[in-house]
């Protein structure tokens, strides 16, 4: 269990949301102080910030003061084009603008590092590789293939936090979550899957890590049927311990193996390619 050598605030954006609460439980053992901020009451936090992401007088007051930001908010399925801009174009451009704005008011014009949740489906479609014949796995240079309006948002969250750390130098490190449950749900997922535990781990190396700028990694565990390349997260001081194939022989044997007549299948993105889940609110 890592010892930090002295306590640092985190602002968690999207604190009440299924990522967000496996957080809250995990990143204290860090050593972080998590100020927490959602849309929607945060369950057994009386003093989480209730705001939209478009309030930027509320961003600008979760920001004072903190170290970093996991920036977990926003839509994490597929909505309308409308929605999407409002809560992730929109909302994401608004929430660096205060972190940009907190940098510019210390004394060393430094500014709280961002941790961006990306997705893979920023390259959703991207066709899978074939790592079980030996084919290399997808580096974080694949030109990105969005699949969702959900994934053009993530593309253009990637760009954002390029132009901040240009611009104003404010860092981030862009990770591409694939899928952080407690468990894998299917065959699919055994490839893209992150353990909580090792999201924990990787966020930690994400903000801890010096001299980041902006770094882009695929957030997984290490998982014997990984379809992307781990080596920036790596970089970072990522130790992934955790693997999906210990849930393999249940999943195998209730699903069957991927197949190429399923479009879900063929390409990196899953079902957002051709039935992604629709954001209920």
């Amino acid at each position: 269990m890592p010892v930090p050598s002295a306590p640092r605030t985190l602002l968690l954006t999207g604190a009440a949301g299924g990522l967000g609460t496996l957080m809250r439980e995990l990143l204290p053992q860090y050593g972080y102080t998590l100020r927490l901020l959602d849309v929607r009451p945060v369950e057994g936090a009386r003093d989480a910030i209730v705001a939209d992401l478009n309030d930027p007088e509320a961003l600008r007051e979760a920001v004072r003061g903190v170290d970093g930001v996991l920036h977990l908010a926003g839509i994490s399925l597929e909505s309308t084009f409308d929605k999407i801009v409002e809560s992730n174009i929109k909302g994401t451009q608004r929430l660096y603008e205060a972190v940009r704005a907190e940098g510019g008011s210390r004394a060393d014009g430094t500014a709280p590092r961002v941790v961006f949740a990306s997705s893979n489906h920023a390259i959703g479609y991207t066709p899978r590789p074939r790592t079980e014949d030996g084919a290399p796995v997808v580096p974080v240079s694949t030109p990105r293939r969005p699949d969702t309006f959900y994934g053009l948002s993530k593309s253009f969250g990637e760009d954002l936090a390029q132009f901040y750390w240009d611009q104003y130098g404010v860092e981030t490190v862009s990770v591409r979550i694939g899928s952080c449950f407690r468990e894998p749900t299917d065959v699919r997922m055994m490839s893209v899957w992150m353990s909580p535990a090792d999201g924990a781990r990787l966020f930690h190396a994400a903000l801890s890590a010096p001299d980041v700028g902006h770094t882009v990694a695929y957030g997984s565990s290490a998982n014997t049927r990984v379809w992307w390349d781990l080596s920036s997260a790596r970089a970072l001081g990522y130790e992934p311990q955790d693997d999906s194939e210990v849930y393999a022989e249940k999943l195998l044997a209730e699903f069957g193996p991927l197949s190429d007549d399923n479009p879900a299948h063929r390409y990196m993105g899953g079902r957002f390619i051709n039935d992604p889940p629709i954001w209920p609110y």
